[in-house]
């Protein structure tokens, strides 16, 4: 479905954007991804070379405007192109009162949620324009559609950030680029060990639903990925400016429903 196409993926080393780097990579995608752990890229890395020799590793701190431009270049070099960016780098950020939260946590939080997806669709976008086409799938989630107490700069990052999808989206639209938003759902990473390390800080209803959600293997990070890979794909040509739950939203089914979904935001 994405034979030769060029992705990148912020944050692939681990977790939900590892899972989206192997889901590309099966799908016949050549791929380089980037994190801040440079053992962690090394192990998923040579893990995941098995699955598709295409791919690359590279360190970049997404709210550092130099790795972005480095990152974005080494891409370039080894692939001569680029046609989909994912951008699911992210952190959780302060946990607690809004009122009791670090100021420096609280904006690092929003830098990496969301500047950190702005300057990397800034130094991606004019690749994709002058292919004539691309695909920006931006991984959001937890508070974007409600809210999120004592998670506030997590929360208010990734509701902002759809609203970055959207606009983007209609700024790119004569250009063949098309760009949404997904919601992963409850997959369990390592965001939930800081939960876990929280304790009541957390609150207690959403403390017991992390406990809960591990305990049952939460969902499935495959899920996500084939909603991501759906999304790059060209099936997808008429879908932008959506935010999507790869949870609640039947979207193997939405090739029947492009009309429906073009003419509306819900």
């Amino acid at each position: 479905m994405l034979k030769d196409r060029v992705a990148l993926v912020t944050g692939g080393s681990r977790g939900i954007g590892k899972a989206i780097v192997e889901r590309l990579l099966r799908e016949g995608a050549r791929v380089a991804f980037c994190g801040r752990d440079r053992e962690a890229l090394a192990v998923s890395r040579a893990e995941l070379s098995v699955i598709g020799p295409e791919v690359l590793a590279l360190q970049a701190d997404v709210t550092n405007e130099r790795d972005v431009r480095e990152l974005i270049g080494a891409t370039l070099d080894r692939f001569a192109g680029l046609d989909i960016l994912v951008n699911n780098a992210g952190v959780y950020g302060p946990i607690g009162p809004a009122w009791e939260n670090d100021p420096a946590e609280w904006r690092e939080t929003v830098m990496t949620n969301l500047v950190g997806v702005f300057l990397v669709c800034r130094a991606v976008v004019p690749a994709l324009i002058r292919a004539g086409r691309g695909k920006i799938i931006n991984i959001s989630g937890g508070g974007a559609a409600t809210p999120f107490p004592r998670f506030s700069a997590y929360a208010v990052s990734k509701a902002a950030l759809v609203r970055f999808t959207e606009t983007l989206a209609l700024e790119l639209k004569e250009n063949n680029i098309q760009v949404n938003a997904v919601a992963p759902g409850f997959v369990v990473t390592r965001f939930h060990e800081q939960t876990l390390q929280a304790g009541e800080r957390a609150g207690v209803d959403f403390l017991k639903k992390t406990q809960e959600q591990i305990a049952q293997g939460g969902v499935d990070s495959t899920i996500p990925a084939g909603l991501v890979a759906f999304l790059a794909s060209d099936r997808a040509d008429r879908i932008t400016g959506k935010f999507f739950s790869s949870v609640w939203d039947d979207w193997s089914s939405f090739e029947a429903h492009l009309d429906e979904i073009e003419g509306t935001d819900v």
